[in-house]
């Protein structure tokens, strides 16, 4: 293949055959199932792929992942695109160090394994040891580490498993010194934090085993349970979410440091929430409000004696932090410790300090206060990009942070908390020059005229000459910002003269409550605005053009692929959402989706909101005779977080009224679920397979990179 201008890692769109060819779906059957919503009929006719237990589902995926995955590994540079992925990953990764007892402790991969494995050592020179082995907990990698917590003489740990990706764990108890499991195992425990009451039990949430299916049966109310080292799961105390006035759908327990106090959140919705306390030093604890309305986010970040130390958005969008008694907590009493500033704040504690990183347009920016509220230092970081990790116990000297950005490698530095210095404690060694690449912060005009921030990252020398194949990748909800980090398959993507974008749109994090709440329910258009407004940039400034434009997005950010690309279909050549929330009709009476409604609202709200989220629904505005852009469809058979009954409906959606060749492939992992947990081995396929069917769906018929070479 030539090349079309010199020094350009792209192909000539124009000199290549079309590499699609009109594909021979499998037959999904239509059922006559009708809602009425206000007065309006709305058809279904694909709601028998929701049951996920049937065997005609069954073999439904079975059909469609052969037709997918016969034409993934007939694209002729697939392989070698999973062997640079291989290759690229095979470093070794070390997460930053915790001490816990008499050892420090921290997670190690090799470079393929599919899980981390736990290490620890007696001291910094000291030999490691293996503590603990995800990898052989089954033996496809499949079994992952959901979470693990030490008692506070670090003599023994409760550690979470999940079996194929399911948000469903169970809580193994383990002798940290002798590393013999020292009960029976706890079952169906979902959503849950675990936390210690000194050496004798711990807190964890779950809900009852839902009727029907485990993977996509509606979960409702959690419950805050008690477990006594030593005693039966059957015999554990249930401490809260039991009444009918305490039904709430996530619940939270949070024992302080000096184990006197446990702090309660319950919440409907992933925003905003309760706050309840117990005196634990109590004989008889009594329940006690903090916070009675579910308007706002706040918790306990620490207390001193009776003082507590509380993170709130509370009359304070961008986030504070306030002090309170815990004799009288109520917010009509809360004094600014820490107060709002244009920037929003994430706080941590460590050696008797409190580190505050604040997201300067996406980027950290860390000070250190005294317990008197006394700014000591901003904290010189390493570059530009994202920080995180700034804790430890109180009785440290040192903390370890990890610092990360689109062309960094995630490095982990030691900072002496009392001097303010810091010094580089593990950088990988991996096959990645940063310095090849180069990361620009743009600022572009959504539809309203609202400035949306954008980082662009690719290869040094690339020429703007509308034909470089790009990624634009989003999110744009629940309050989660995009900040800069590394990745491993994003370094592949650019080795090949790949463009990487990536937007803040509103419904993120990145500006606060406000800039959250800009992109939620009645004003979710706001989201897909900005993201079609980003690539509308990217176009216009010749980073690429429709022909070589990708858009990418996970969870909500499937649901925003989706409804760009039902919106916008010509804006771009490929569209590949992943576990997506499609069906906006029905996301909320599945699983714990109705704990979604602070972002989407339901079609059950009132009139307007229905005619909203149908106006937008990816399932529902697949129209006839629309040449959609070449889609492939992720998901995995076992998500019990958005499940895959959404993506099933939308391919079968897209298969059905796709016009032109442009090809609708929907390829369903096994045994896997939303995405935490996936072993290595799978996640390079998949982006094999992610990529691969990009590039060719963009011209390719080799590697860019080769192209180049020739």
């Amino acid at each position: 293949m030539s090349i079309c201008a010199a020094g350009t890692l792209v192909s000539c769109g124009d000199q290549i055959s079309k590499n699609t060819t009109a594909l021979d779906y499998p037959e999904t059957k239509k059922v006559d199932t009708v809602d009425t919503y206000f007065g309006t009929e709305v058809k279904d006719p694909y709601r028998w792929l929701e049951d996920d237990r049937s065997a005609e589902t069954e073999t439904w995926v079975k059909a469609q992942n052969e037709v997918t995955f016969d034409y993934l590994q007939k694209i002729p540079f697939r392989e070698e695109l999973e062997n640079r992925l291989s290759a690229l990953w095979n470093y070794e990764k070390i997460g930053a160090p915790f001490k816990e007892g008499d050892y420090i402790y921290f997670a190690k991969n090799d470079g393929l394994q599919n899980q981390y494995v736990i290490y620890r050592k007696k001291s910094e020179d000291a030999p490691a040891e293996v503590f603990l082995d995800p990898n052989k907990f089954s033996e496809d990698g499949t079994t992952s580490l959901g979470g693990m917590n030490f008692s506070e003489d670090g003599k023994t740990l409760a550690y979470a498993i999940s079996e194929g990706g399911s948000d469903w764990r169970k809580i193994i108890v383990m002798d940290a010194e002798t590393k013999e499991i020292k009960e029976d195992t706890l079952q169906n425990v979902k959503f849950s934090g675990i936390s210690w009451k000194g050496n004798e039990g711990f807190y964890y949430s779950s809900y009852d085993k839902p009727e029907g299916s485990e993977l996509s049966a509606k979960t409702d109310q959690h419950k805050l349970y008690y477990h006594e080292l030593g005693t039966s799961q059957d015999d554990d105390k249930l401490i809260f979410g039991g009444t009918e006035d305490q039904k709430h759908r996530y619940v939270g327990g949070s024992v302080s440091d000096d184990n006197r106090y446990l702090f309660i959140s319950a919440r409907n919705s992933t925003s905003g929430g309760k706050l309840f306390m117990m005196d634990l030093s109590e004989e008889n604890p009594k329940l006690k409000t903090i916070l009675g309305h579910e308007e706002t986010d706040s918790y306990v970040i620490d207390n001193v004696d009776s003082k507590l130390y509380i993170v709130t958005n509370l009359d304070a969008p961008n986030r504070r932090i306030v002090t309170v008694d815990a004799s009288n907590p109520a917010p009509e009493n809360w004094v600014d410790f820490i107060p709002e500033t244009e920037n929003v704040l994430t706080p941590s504690t460590a050696g008797g300090y409190f580190f505050t990183e604040y997201m300067v347009d996406a980027v950290s920016n860390v000070k250190q206060y005294d317990y008197e509220g006394k700014l000591i230092r901003e904290v010189e970081l390493p570059g530009v990009g994202s920080a995180g990790g700034f804790s430890a116990k109180e009785e440290e000297d040192v903390l370890y942070y990890s610092f990360t950005n689109y062309v960094t490698p995630g490095s982990i530095y030691k900072y002496q908390i009392e001097e303010g210095t810091s010094e580089l404690y593990n950088k990988p060694a991996i096959d990645f020059n940063p310095e090849d690449y180069t990361s620009e912060q743009v600022f572009y005009t959504s539809k309203d005229g609202t400035k949306v921030p954008m980082i662009i990252t690719y290869k040094k020398g690339t020429e703007m000459n509308g034909k470089n194949p790009t990624i634009l990748y989003g999110y744009g909800g629940f309050n989660i910002s995009l900040t800069p980090s590394f990745s491993i398959a994003n370094a592949v993507w650019m080795e090949q003269g790949g463009i990487y974008a990536v937007p803040n749109l509103r419904g993120g994090g990145e500006y606060g409550k406000d800039w959250h709440d800009a992109g939620t329910k009645l004003q979710k258009q706001n989201v897909f605005d900005d993201f079609i407004a980003a690539a509308e940039y990217l176009i216009e400034n010749n980073y690429t053009s429709s022909d070589y434009l990708a858009i990418r997005g996970g969870s909500n950010g499937g649901l925003l692929v989706g409804a760009t690309m039902t919106q916008r279909p010509e804006l771009m050549k490929v569209a590949l959402p992943a576990v997506g929330v499609l069906d906006m009709l029905r996301y909320h009476t599945f699983t714990a989706g109705a704990g979604w409604a602070y972002d989407y609202g339901t079609a059950q709200d009132n009139e307007e909101m229905f005619n909203y989220l149908k106006g937008y629904s990816p399932v529902h505005n697949v129209k006839e005779g629309v040449e959609y852009p070449a889609t492939l469809v992720t998901t995995g058979d076992h998500d019990d977080r958005v499940v895959p009954a959404h993506s099933f409906k939308f391919a079968a959606e897209l298969q059905d009224k796709q016009s032109g060749d442009n090809p609708v492939l929907i390829r369903i992992e096994t045994n896997a679920g939303h995405g935490a947990g996936t072993p290595v081995s799978k996640t390079i396929e998949q982006y094999a397979d992610i990529f691969g069917f990009t590039l060719y769906n963009m011209g390719y018929t080799q590697l860019p990179k080769a192209s180049q070479e020739q």
